[in-house]
Formats: C-alpha cells, sequence, structure tokens
C-alpha cells in the first residue's frame, strides 16, 4: 500500500484553509451557567428534642411538615432534572446518580405514609429559594425518578431545572478530574 505524505499534507491545508475563510469554528452561543440546590428532606417520625424543624410548604394552602434537619438527597446526587407539563402547570422530574437512587429507595420504603419535604433555590439571591412540594410517601420508589409538582411559578421552575442540570454538569466535570 502507497502512502503519499506530501498529497495528503495539501490536502490538509487546503482544507484548513478553506475553513478558516468560510469563518472558521465559531463559539456555542452563551448557555446560562447559573447553578441551582434542591435539598430533599423526610418527616421527622421520632419527634424527638433537637433532631428536627417545622417548616410550613405551599403558600397558597400551607402545610406544616416536621422534618429531619439534615437532607438524605442533595444536587449532588441529581443526574438530570427535566421540567414537564401538566394539566395543572408543570412538573420537576429528576433522575438520581446511583447513591441516590439507593437511597431514595431505602427512605421511601422505610418512610412510607410520611412526606417528603423539597427545598429548591434557583438563583443567587435568598429570595428566589422556598420550600417547594410536600409529596407524600405512598410507594417505594426504585427506579431513582422522582417527579414534583413544585410551588412557584413556570420561569422559576425552568431556571430551577436549567440550574439542577448544570449544577450536574459541574459536578460530573469535577469527579472525572
Amino acid at each position: 500500500m502507497n502512502f503519499y505524505a506530501r498529497g495528503f499534507n495539501l490536502y490538509l491545508l487546503s482544507l484548513l484553509l478553506s475553513l478558516l475563510a468560510l469563518g472558521g469554528c465559531q463559539s456555542a452561543p452563551k448557555k446560562d451557567k447559573h447553578l441551582a440546590m434542591l435539598r430533599i428532606h423526610v418527616e421527622n417520625r421520632a419527634q424527638m428534642l433537637g433532631s428536627g424543624e417545622t417548616v410550613t410548604i405551599l403558600r397558597s394552602h400551607p402545610v406544616l411538615v416536621t422534618i429531619n434537619i439534615e437532607p438524605f438527597l442533595t444536587e449532588a446526587n441529581i443526574v438530570a432534572a427535566v421540567l414537564l407539563e401538566t394539566p395543572g402547570g408543570v412538573a420537576v422530574e429528576i433522575k438520581l446518580d446511583e447513591v441516590g437512587t439507593y437511597t431514595l429507595e431505602q427512605y421511601t420504603a422505610a418512610y412510607a405514609g410520611k412526606h417528603l419535604a423539597i427545598f429548591g433555590q434557583w438563583n443567587e439571591r435568598v429570595a428566589d429559594s422556598r420550600w417547594l412540594a410536600a409529596p407524600l410517601l405512598n410507594h417505594r420508589i426504585a427506579d431513582g425518578v422522582l417527579a414534583f409538582t413544585p410551588d412557584c411559578s413556570v420561569e422559576e421552575a425552568r431556571q430551577l431545572v436549567v440550574g439542577l442540570n448544570n449544577m450536574a454538569l459541574k459536578l460530573s466535570t469535577e469527579k472525572a478530574k
């Protein structure tokens, strides 16, 4: 097999020059790079002194839930987030990593009949954060996908989803290093 290096280099050079003449490589448009935070707590079953706090969830019909202070899932466990359109507005669906999937399965099995308390922050401002949902655990969730209807506007939910996906991307690239 004969290989002519000079001819190959000329073809490569002409291709490179034609790309530069046409405008070269264009950078991708800037994406929204803000980050979001999501913390998922479980309703406190024990009611032991100092082990929980009572929070108000939902603005239109407030629900008081006593929760464990420490979240059992955070944005570090999220692989992807999706905004779903529903008849009443929007829902947020999160897909968890392997550890998050296992943890969610254990908590949903152990705390059946209790509420989750979901806290979100979709911007750097403290005003852009609040308790978003209190779904009731009525079955074990084994597939690592949690969907909930947040108590926020569609734009706030969009910012939350974009921020969670940006955070997942940032954390995955940091883990790869």
